[in-house]
């Protein structure tokens, strides 16, 4: 019979942000799979967890997976665990999980700490839908591409970054987005000096320029989905009412239809108005 996999989301920051189910699984699974061992064992410690663990990062994910899809497969469970918050949200460990799933190992989240979610609930802008984007490119020329390729986005789209290119990050985003855009830079989350900082992308970029703390810690950057504006057909005032008094009456298409026989419009513009009408 096959063990399982447990997924194991850890604190981001606070020691505290961690579920009594979560100390149970680390305490009585056959081992636990680490993106870095040293880090992990302050935690362990202060849990007073004592258990094997067995390194598996970035750099060693690919080979190390399939020897422990078998030691799944002999029946041992392992957990699985990032240095901090959920894995495999921009942390190792897809490998791994990929290849239990096709040999139908059960896999099982450990629901904790996600820094992308808790900077979500307290950054005030939408968060009914979202993207996330990882960690940016390192460069400038690439990060320009990106924030081009969202600028439209019309959702809150969230990214990581680091202390070394946060205030650079700020900068290349003012070049492609309205200053006015408003953006959430939240920091060193659930830590001592944890800082939440909403305001326009201007107001914020000379926070982070102006204060040599604010391009300390780890962060995570939100911003504001695009508004696209609605643009009202441009009819005349007596066609606008012949065109509201027949949606009274009739359908949008034979409002229309009726409108353009009456005004002389074209049907095109009337539509759109028609449109504009319900919708407002």
């Amino acid at each position: 019979m096959c063990g399982k996999l447990y997924v194991v989301a850890t604190p981001i920051g606070n020691l505290a942000d961690f579920s009594y189910r979560a100390v149970e699984i680390l305490k009585t699974v056959d081992l636990i799979a680490a993106e870095d061992t040293r880090h992990v064992k302050m935690l362990l410690q202060h849990y007073s967890i004592n258990n094997k663990l067995i390194s598996m990062h970035q750099h060693n994910e690919e080979q190390a997976a399939p020897s422990l899809v078998e030691k799944l497969k002999g029946g041992l469970n392992i957990a699985l665990v990032s240095d901090a918050g959920t894995p495999l949200l921009s942390d190792p460990g897809m490998p791994l999980v990929k290849l239990a799933k096709q040999h139908d190992i059960q896999v099982s989240p450990i629901p904790g700490a996600c820094a992308v979610i808790a900077a979500l609930s307290v950054s005030g802008l939408p968060v009914t839908r979202f993207t996330f984007e990882g960690f940016l490119p390192r460069t400038s020329t690439a990060r320009k591409t990106f924030f081009n390729a969202k600028k439209s986005e019309t959702a809150t789209w969230v990214f990581y970054e680091s202390s070394h290119r946060i205030l650079a990050s700020l900068e290349d985003l003012l070049e492609v987005i309205p200053g006015e855009r408003r953006v959430v830079v939240a920091r060193e989350l659930t830590k001592l000096f944890e800082t939440v900082v909403n305001d326009t992308l201007e107001s914020v970029l000379e926070k982070v320029k102006n204060d040599n703390n604010m391009q300390k810690g780890e962060f995570v950057v939100l911003v504001e989905g695009a508004v696209i504006e609605k643009h009202t057909a441009e009819i005349t005032e007596e066609q606008n009412h012949i065109l509201q008094v027949l949606l009274k009456q009739c359908s949008i298409k034979t409002a229309v239809a009726m409108a353009t026989e009456i005004t002389g419009a074209r049907k095109k513009v009337l539509y759109q108005a028609a449109l504009d009408m319900k919708e407002n």
